[in-house]
């Protein structure tokens, strides 16, 4: 069931809601495993055959996290048994088994048999909806029992923590302290207008991003990278299928984040927020400070920092990002594409990084008038940076990505619909003809100029408007009535898509 998809929007959505607030007429317990028996069932809609797998891991971390809690809770004898860093250790290393047995156990296998010529070959498994987060979350939990910085026990409440809807499929990835406090509110089991009409507003906005922009950004982008697996491509439509990738996992991603913040904020609930305009950055470390910002939290905090962090000298540190994106890329999938954009990023984050340590005590030098030339010189940079990134993260391969950059440069031409040249022939001199790949509406000048138009759009609203959470409430109910139209006619009457985080 997608956010995006009627049944969630007139039938699933209501009834959680209406059972939510009548049961909480009864007390906290009702009403939280009412929203707990909603998110599983929200979960099975999509296989039924994964809700057992789901409720086993709940239960195995539930139980390790109150045995963990008493041996480090200092009152008393500590329980025999291990101490409480190995059964840390082994709770974490289970989660991670499970993890890679199901997304990387047929990506491993393939390599080792083909780096021996061995012919052993592992047929991939389905991929349980949701299990790179739940799991994440999970361990995020477990360490922070360890760390004494989780408490509540209830078991209502952790299984609403982990199975929570708006967050169980495509993240953000929660802290306990974040979720249980929350759920432990009197204040959500009251019904409020404003909180519901606050949610709604900014559920529509994602759902806007999602369905007019995000889809139709993906309609260009998948034609352009499906043809750059057989064929070179032109400067023009290289970079359209490029940009239009850029901007769809943008939209498509901080749609589906800003629809799990509506979802939650309609009962009360914060959920952190995820995307602070991450496309306004001036450098590489900023871009990964406000996109996926949970996901960056995470790796910071339980594996940058575990690895040693900055405080072991500047070597290991290059070599601790390096290490941590690498395993970031492929946290988003089981594939050498990942593999290379995880390094890519570490890579970039290194030079960032020994960058500013040499230009951070010569920038107060900078005349003032030189400051907005460099500025906007960093963000084109570090915007290009994130393009070339995004080219590895999109192909289904390193061949079609490689072909791709190339076409990027110019190589192969820079051909441009023969409708347009015809209007303006002075394009003709730029123009080399080599065979068009039809993404642009089969190459007719309409179709052209409607992907300059949505990139011109998309650019406005990535860099010239405020994020969600900064909009004043009449801002946004200002914008709801257009964004509302467009989108319910689109998931109406219109193909609901898989959001693009569903796959990792």
């Amino acid at each position: 069931m997608l956010f995006n998809s009627s049944a969630f929007i007139f039938a699933f959505l209501p009834a959680a809601l209406l059972g939510f607030f009548v049961l909480a007429r009864l007390g906290s317990e009702p009403a939280l495993a009412w929203l707990t028996a909603a998110s599983l069932f929200f979960y099975g809609w999509w296989n039924p055959v994964w809700v057992p797998l789901l409720l086993v891991s709940i239960a195995f971390n539930f139980l390790v996290g109150q045995a963990l809690a008493r041996k480090v809770s200092g009152i008393g004898d500590r329980p025999a048994g291990l101490s409480p860093r190995w059964l840390l250790a082994i709770a974490v290393s289970a989660n991670l088994c499970l993890l890679v047995y199901y997304k990387y156990a047929a990506f491993v296998v393939d390599n080792v048999a083909a780096l021996f010529g061995s012919n052993l070959r592992l047929e991939p498994t389905e991929l349980p909806l949701g299990i790179s987060f739940f799991t994440f979350t999970q361990i995020a939990f477990l360490v922070d029992v360890y760390q004494r910085k989780a408490a509540d026990f209830s078991p209502v409440r952790y299984s609403l923590f982990v199975t929570y809807y708006p967050h169980l499929i495509a993240g953000p990835i929660l802290h306990h302290k974040e979720m249980m406090p929350q759920f432990a509110l009197a204040e959500i089991l009251r019904f409020s207008a404003n909180r519901v009409a606050d949610g709604t507003c900014v559920f529509i906005l994602g759902l806007f991003k999602k369905t007019v922009l995000a889809d139709q950004f993906g309609s260009y982008a998948s034609v352009g990278f499906a043809a750059a697996a057989s064929q070179p491509l032109s400067l023009f439509e290289s970079w359209g299928a490029a940009l239009s990738y850029t901007m769809q996992i943008y939209f498509d991603f901080s749609g589906y984040s800003d629809m799990a913040i509506g979802l939650a904020l309609m009962i009360g609930v914060q959920l952190p927020l995820n995307f602070h305009s991450p496309y306004k950055a001036l450098s590489i470390v900023e871009f990964w400070r406000r996109w996926h910002m949970t996901l960056s939290r995470f790796l910071r905090d339980y594996l940058y920092i575990p690895l040693g962090g900055n405080r072991k000298g500047s070597l290991r540190r290059y070599l601790n990002l390096m290490l941590t994106m690498l395993l970031g890329g492929l946290w988003h999938g089981a594939g050498w594409t990942f593999a290379v954009w995880g390094m890519l990023h570490g890579a970039m984050l290194v030079v960032n990084t020994a960058w500013s340590h040499v230009t951070a005590p010569l920038s107060r030098y900078v005349p003032a008038p030189l400051r907005l030339p460099l500025k906007a010189l960093s963000w084109g940079l570090t915007f290009l940076a994130v393009v070339v990134g995004w080219v590895f993260f999109r192909a289904p391969d390193i061949d079609t990505a490689l072909n791709m950059l190339v076409s990027m440069t110019g190589r192969h031409g820079a051909y441009l619909p023969s409708q347009l040249v015809s209007i303006a022939p002075w394009l003709d001199h730029i123009s080399q003809p080599i065979v068009s790949v039809p993404f642009l509406a089969d190459g007719t000048v309409m179709g052209f100029v409607e992907m300059l138009i949505l990139l011109a759009l998309g650019f406005f609203l990535v860099l010239a408007t405020p994020s969600m959470h900064e909009l004043r409430p009449w801002q946004r109910y200002a914008l709801v009535v257009p964004c509302a139209a467009l989108a319910l006619q689109r998931v109406l009457y219109g193909t609901s898509s898989q959001f693009l985080y569903f796959q990792f």
